[in-house]
């Protein structure tokens, strides 16, 4: 998709360079069928109810077995799924969607009232979805969310079977986008209910009205199968049969794998990435996503003072950071990623101008960030301090929080201790939404091409906001930004908005995730948008 999600530090395998010796691999299909793949992924998978979702491990899998309005073809580019017409009111505040007859994969039908349930379920309070927040500017969601209005008020109706209705409270510039995120899609009540606390907790546990049905995750296992839907209402445009996935944490597992053609595909660490680089299947993919430090500032009352967050900010080594962790990645200086969005025929991130080159250097400013430590001690009045960076099990998750702990500790001596904790990723997310940390290595991948897929993250109150950091400025202007006619003002909130929590460090951008992979030749139609992959049209040649 992407399709936002918070990703796992590494959110692909990274693979050894023990392996170098076999460069060149067998270009056939790993698979027994030339109707099946395998495929792997690098975290467990923490949930299937897309109503709770946040992350790409589970988006990914919604994603291919559950379809929404749209879906997303090559570029990001919108493509009819469910919905056969749309028509918009001149006022823009009123989206009316034809649908197309559809089936459950028990074969019960997909109806409106499924999307009137669905967007219901995700912003009504009880649920506690961190992504209701999206659903911001459609009729009486934000009070709907605040506890305010009843859920049956939101902005949304279904006329008869195959026509659903949206009213907006205003204009939304980036709606259609949204239509092609899985958090929009339907669901049907019949099985949410019927479950119960188990929906989504497990293959069994789930309907599915996607290409593919999942079938063997038990809730905690590390491989399981997408398999064709017959139901699927496109069912002849789908060639493949299955998709075997297994999650792959150890760093020579992925490439050892598909060398002996038992995966077929699998990511590159620094050393494969500059010697695979002419091989067949290399292949670069652009995630729109930026890993960030962020800081617990509600709990650590030195991390919440500004000046520390810049110095560690200061201290950072980014170029170094890349440079361990491989791939295509570059040292960030910005919230937004580079290449996600243009205005004016120039990349939105050359607009953040105040605060880039300041706070988030490619390499150790030593000497301003012992400056604003001791600016920050002396406004504490202590002489030293420690604190724990929390990040995932990966090997990419401990190379960063390895890094991150000598960058900073030999950056300021005595007057900063750094422990390191590296957790299941299920488990680091869930510390993470808890607010159990000091600082946690989080990333981001768009949910869709806009900035304000990033910025709304960091409002006050935001579900994805878990260090708390606020700023009232801050949030006027993305208030501000959403509600303007003007394109031209809601470019320049969203800039000043951007500069204003790079200045206070409300985050540190470390880098900006783009992967490479090695990619099977012989496997052809696989699309990939901001870190999520779709299947629907891929096929083994």
């Amino acid at each position: 998709m992407k399709f936002s999600k918070a990703l796992g530090v590494g959110a692909t395998v990274l693979a050894s360079a023990a392996m170098l010796a076999a460069c060149g691999g067998n270009s056939s299909s790993s698979s027994s069928s030339k109707k099946s793949i395998n495929w792997m992924v690098a975290s467990e998978i923490p949930t299937m109810d897309l109503s709770k979702a946040t992350d790409a491990t589970s988006f990914n899998q919604i994603s291919n077995t559950m379809e929404g309005l749209y879906r997303l073809g090559p570029n990001s580019k919108l493509e009819k799924a469910l919905a056969t017409s749309e028509k918009v009111s001149k006022d823009g505040k009123t989206y009316t969607y034809t649908l197309r007859k559809s089936k459950w994969s028990d074969g019960s039908e997909v109806t409106a009232k499924d999307f009137v349930y669905s967007w219901q379920r995700t912003v009504d309070p009880k649920t506690a979805s961190q992504y209701s927040y999206l659903f911001s500017g459609i009729k009486n969601a934000d009070a709907i969310v605040a506890g305010k209005k009843p859920v049956s008020s939101l902005g949304i109706k279904a006329v008869g079977k195959y026509k659903l209705v949206v009213t907006l409270d205003r204009r939304i510039a980036y709606f259609d986008k949204l239509m092609g995120f899985a958090v929009f899609f339907p669901q049907s009540e019949k099985t949410v209910k019927k479950y119960g606390s188990k929906y989504g907790t497990a293959s069994k546990y789930m309907l599915y009205n996607g290409p593919f049905k999942q079938t063997g995750w038990t809730g905690s296992n590390l491989s399981w199968k997408m398999v064709k839907n017959q139901n699927y209402w496109d069912k002849k445009d789908v060639k493949l049969d299955a998709i075997n996935w297994s999650v792959q944490k150890t760093p020579s597992t992925g490439y050892n794998l598909y060398q002996s053609n038992k995966l077929d595909a699998t990511a590159l660490d620094s050393s494969q990435t500059k010697q695979l680089k002419n091989q067949k299947g290399y292949t670069s993919l652009n995630q729109g996503a930026t890993f960030y430090m962020q800081f617990n500032v509600a709990k650590n009352k030195y991390l919440a003072n500004a000046n520390i967050r810049k110095a560690i900010s200061l201290a950072v080594n980014r170029k170094g950071l890349t440079s361990s962790l491989g791939g295509n990645s570059v040292p960030a200086n910005t919230l937004t990623p580079t290449q996600l969005t243009s205005v004016n025929g120039k990349d939105y991130t050359t607009r953040i101008a105040k605060s880039a080159e300041v706070y988030y250097p490619t390499t150790t400013k030593k000497s301003e960030a012992v400056k604003y430590l001791n600016k920050g001690l002396k406004e504490l009045g202590v002489s030293k301090f420690s604190f724990k960076i929390l990040s995932d099990d990966t090997d990419a998750g401990k190379k960063t929080t390895e890094l991150l702990q000598s960058n900073i500790e030999s950056t300021f001596g005595g007057k900063v201790s750094v422990s390191v904790q590296n957790l299941p990723f299920k488990t680091r997310l869930s510390r993470s939404t808890a607010g159990n940390f000091d600082v946690v290595i989080s990333g981001w991948s768009a949910d869709f091409a806009d900035p304000i897929s990033f910025l709304d993250l960091f409002t006050t109150g935001n579900a994805e906001n878990n260090g708390k950091w606020s700023n009232k400025e801050y949030d006027k202007l993305i208030a501000d930004s959403k509600v303007t006619a003007s394109a031209s003002k809601r470019w320049d909130d969203l800039t000043k908005a951007e500069n204003i929590l790079l200045e206070n460090t409300g985050v540190a951008p470390l880098y900006y995730n783009t992967n490479v992979w090695m990619i099977r030749p012989s496997v052809k139609g696989v699309i990939q948008n901001r870190g999520t992959w779709n299947f629907k049209d891929a096929y083994v040649k």
